[in-house]
């Protein structure tokens, strides 16, 4: 799928994207371009390629063994694959959030900001309590945990422990949010409130999410792509793909046939 045009009013693009684990071609020639403060859903039967494509957005894949990587991915009109762009300072601006809330063994307060205060992004006292206040509440969780700061974020439940990790995510100041499967090891309940947290969330973030679960993305997503054994089949806005599916491929995905 190749992209025509000029691609500078992405907020993400993709091109000539492949990716080898060793001898396996994980991504073939992947092309996609992600719009600004949109949700785009990654959806594709289990070892397709989506938590993989997601991973060369933030440069996550950076840290296996044997991965080689060719193509670009442009993020506000830069290859983030540049010999002059520090994988550190892409992974600030593009934040990510993992299948099972994974908080640091600290306090909620420190969790928020160990961060920031690492990169000097805010100094200790009033500016890093201001952000912990602001992060939280962005993540929806605010209310629930403002009178325990200093307890474990172990110590909360599933859910809240996700937005935690959210909330954590925020504190930097990221400009895209990646989540990989977030709600998968959680409850109906809980899974619902991240839902309207990602709706919320972008009004001011750019959300990339890779999920299993179809009515999830078709619930909560401006924008799908399907990915098929390393190749990226069809993309367009959720309504149209989930509707009118232009391949075979999606077709019998979306339909329950295979996956």
């Amino acid at each position: 799928m190749k992209l025509n045009g000029d691609t500078s009013q992405f907020k993400i693009v993709a091109e000539n994207l492949n990716l080898h684990y060793g001898d396996n071609h994980a991504l073939k020639a992947v092309d996609l371009a992600i719009n600004e403060r949109e949700i785009t859903a990654l959806i594709g039967p289990s070892g397709c390629g989506k938590s993989t494509f997601l991973r060369c957005l933030n440069r996550m894949n950076d840290l296996i063994d044997e991965v080689q990587i060719q193509g670009r991915v442009i993020v506000d009109g830069k290859n983030i694959y540049d010999k002059d762009v520090d994988e550190v300072a892409v992974r600030k601006r593009v934040g990510m959030v993992f299948q099972q809330p994974n908080p640091f063994p600290k306090s909620i307060f420190e969790n928020i900001t160990y961060a920031p205060l690492k990169h000097k992004l805010v100094k200790k006292g009033t500016e890093a309590e201001s952000l912990v206040e602001s992060s939280l509440k962005s993540a929806g969780l605010w209310s629930e945990v403002k009178d325990k700061l200093h307890s474990p974020g172990t110590s909360l439940s599933g859910g809240q422990q996700q937005r935690l990790c959210i909330a954590r995510t925020i504190a930097v100041k990221p400009t895209v949010i990646l989540m990989d499967e977030p709600t998968s090891a959680l409850d109906p309940i809980s899974t619902g409130v991240i839902e309207d947290l990602m709706m919320q969330l972008r009004e001011k973030f750019t959300i990339v999410i890779v999920t299993h679960n179809m009515q999830q993305a078709a619930r909560i997503s401006d924008a799908t792509a399907y990915f098929h054994l390393g190749e990226l089949v069809e993309t367009g806005t959720t309504e149209d793909l989930f509707a009118n599916p232009k391949e075979k491929l999606t077709q019998d995905y979306i339909r329950g046939r295979f996956g």
